[in-house]
């Protein structure tokens, strides 16, 4: 089962759901919004992922700018880092797509075709 998080505003999640359809993979759509993961999940996938916890932000967000993040996470704790994640879906990288076996944050099409993705055949 794949799962897409992402935001129906976003044109990188709208690239990343064109690429799924055109490689076949089925997916759900959860509007990160509304359903956006709670602290505990975002440990578990990052976890799973590798990745660094930073990567999980969405830098480019304009809440992210409003809230002088590039400066403040510095300093933060990864317990505070999780807490201000899990308060707001907007400051999540996205799409942000969980499978069984693994957690990508962002769409990088290069990633995704050399192996990153784990459903495609």
């Amino acid at each position: 089962m794949v799962k897409v998080y992402c935001d129906s505003e976003c044109s990188t999640c709208r690239k990343a759901l064109n690429w799924l359809d055109e490689n076949r993979i089925d997916y759900t759509v959860i509007d990160i919004r509304e359903n956006h993961p709670d602290e505990w999940t975002l440990r578990r996938w990052r976890k799973k992922s590798g990745l660094p916890l930073q990567r999980f932000f969405n830098t480019s967000s304009r809440r992210y700018r409003e809230m002088g993040l590039s400066k403040k996470l510095q300093g933060m704790s990864e317990k505070e880092m999780y807490k201000l994640l899990a308060s707001d879906g907007m400051l999540v990288s996205r799409p942000l797509v969980v499978t069984d076996h693994s957690v990508l944050a962002g769409f990088r099409e290069a990633e995704w075709m050399n192996g990153e993705f784990d459903y495609l055949s």
